[in-house]
């Protein structure tokens, strides 16, 4: 039995704890975690919880359906028989009669393959068998694993209340797939078709999506990241070693970077009793991700459960003994701090580099694609067979200017990935838009924090409801005279009248907040400045022959 919980939906309303308390329990007032392979004992109980559900958050043995909105089948729009596929050469009602029973052929026999056989890729696949896509489908992950829920490992599985081989996600045996699985990607050849495998095979496809995701960025010298007791957390190999390691009581963790992944690895390290310091870059924790005004909260939540938290302090170098054993760090202000386990949380890599020399828009900064997730070759043109969903994909949103995003959020993978799924197998004119309203979870310390939309695209803030003092309250993020964000602390049952807010681009300041309340700035970092890892130029002059090409550094 596997259980999924779409806890962006999820709103704290505690009936699964009540009705089945051995698979889900409330972590604080409105945080909820879970196990996500209960014994099959437990299925009734889990069965009306899900049904008890106000929001309809719960799955269970499937993980596609309830996010997605209903599609008509390409069938109901196809006007002559699939059978007989007449030429393309056609005018008129009969080439549009062609280009219908094309697709439907696709859908019956076609060849789909999947790179990145987690979330997003489940999600897809299961999306497509769903929209009813009988042909060959493949997934191709780098890991050994079946896909498996990447939030439980840095929650309820380095506290220490489930194992990382209990994190599997559901409907992956239902979905007829071929599954290559403990084997990279390598290379893409866009004429030939054919993705290339790091054993030296290649899988030919006539549709592709890419849904490689991120990696865990490492720690800058290979010498001392190859210390013992030195962890990054992003698979289940590396929570498997780091819960070992923490259930063994270190006498010190140091976690690098209090972005949300450090912040609750220190959380889960608090929850055994463990002592831990934190360094962070910046003034604040979740600076990066939600400015200084949140971050200093967050600092004060750190510190009132007692973490040693550090700010404005990096890490020089690690040291470790005689026998390679993780001993201190020398942070940046010439102070020490002896540790026997360092998790580097220096957020994330996407994993984009099998795709150098494709001829596609792909680099440190994701994936380019438009808002039907079709990808980008390097001159900016959609290509119609290619599709990408998930951590990797960078795509242009319209309530944010048509900026570029780039989202590492559940729902995001699940939602991208659905409407992605939608448009591979769907005629040019049922193909759906992916607008979301991003919205992300993160439990730490008993508190569950919620935002909805992009806090990053704002230039001040106001509290609208609640008390910083108690705890409990919603912030609202603004830019340029309209609601662009909106973060809860304990309140995530208020967000989704927020997203309402900033997709009807309601003002900001918005009039109902407090009287004593005023705008004040977001004090979020300057992003105008970024690490070159490659550089676009143009070449050519005549129209036709202007092209784009990366150069990498």
């Amino acid at each position: 039995m596997k259980v999924a919980v779409n806890l962006t939906r999820c709103q704290g309303y505690a009936q699964c704890a009540f009705l089945a308390p051995d698979v889900f329990r409330m972590h604080g007032d409105e945080a909820l975690i879970y196990d996500p392979e209960p014994d099959d004992a437990q299925r009734q109980r889990v069965m009306r919880a899900a049904a008890a559900c106000p929001v309809q958050a719960l799955r269970v043995d499937q993980i596609d359906g309830r996010d997605a909105p209903a599609a008509a089948s390409v069938s109901e729009a196809v006007t002559m028989p699939a059978r007989q596929v007449p030429s393309p050469r056609a005018a008129g009602p009969t080439a549009t009669a062609w280009r219908d029973a094309a697709m439907e052929a696709f859908r019956r026999d076609g060849r789909i393959v999947i790179v990145g056989a987690s979330l997003a890729g489940l999600a897809a696949a299961a999306t497509l068998r769903r929209e009813g896509f009988t042909g060959s489908l493949t997934m191709i992950g780098e890991e050994p694993y079946q896909p498996y829920d990447r939030p439980p490992l840095s929650k309820q599985v380095l506290d220490g209340w489930i194992t990382p081989d209990h994190t599997g996600l559901p409907g992956g045996d239902e979905l007829d797939a071929r599954w290559q699985l403990g084997v990279p990607a390598t290379g893409l050849d866009l004429v030939r078709k054919q993705v290339r495998l790091g054993d030296g095979g290649a899988v030919d496809y006539d549709r592709l999506l890419i849904a490689t995701g991120t990696r865990a960025r490492p720690w800058f010298n290979e010498a001392e990241a190859a210390l013992d007791g030195v962890f990054v957390l992003r698979t289940r190999d590396d929570a498997t070693g780091l819960s070992q390691r923490l259930a063994d009581r270190p006498r010190r963790v140091l976690v690098i970077g209090a972005g949300f992944t450090g912040s609750e690895v220190a959380s889960a390290c608090r929850e055994r009793g463990l002592p831990v310091t934190v360094t962070e870059r910046g003034p604040t924790p979740l600076v990066g991700a939600l400015g200084g005004v949140i971050g200093a909260v967050a600092a004060d939540l750190q510190r009132e459960h007692g973490v040693d938290l550090r700010c404005g302090i990096t890490v020089d170098s690690l040291e470790g003994d005689s026998a390679g054993r993780l001993r201190r760090a020398h942070l940046s202000d010439g102070s020490t701090v002896d540790a026997d386990v360092a998790v580097v949380a220096l957020g994330a890599v996407r994993n984009t580099e099998w795709l150098q020399g494709s001829g596609l828009a792909a680099g440190v900064w994701g994936v380019g694609c438009d808002a039907g997730c079709r990808v980008f070759d390097l001159n900016g043109v959609t290509t119609d067979d290619v599709f990408v969903a998930g951590d990797v994909a960078r795509f242009p949103h319209p309530l944010y200017d048509y900026q570029f995003l780039a989202l590492e959020h559940w729902g995001n993978a699940v939602t991208q990935a659905q409407t992605a799924a939608h448009n591979m197998i769907g005629l040019p004119a049922a193909r759906w838009p992916y607008l979301p309203s991003p919205v992300f979870w993160s439990a730490q310390f008993g508190t569950n924090i919620k935002s909805v939309g992009v806090p990053t695209f704002a230039d001040q803030i106001v509290i609208t409801q609640g008390s910083v003092a108690e705890g409990r309250f919603v912030a609202v993020y603004g830019y340029h005279g309209r609601i662009t964000a909106a973060v809860a602390f304990d309140q995530g049952r208020w967000l989704e009248f927020y997203q309402r807010l900033i997709e009807e681009a309601a003002a900001f300041p918005p009039e109902f907040r407090p009287a004593d309340q005023q705008p004040v700035p977001a004090q979020l970092p300057d992003r105008k400045t970024r690490d070159r890892h490659a550089t676009v130029v143009v070449t050519g002059h005549d129209p036709s022959e202007r092209r784009a090409r990366l150069i990498h550094h």
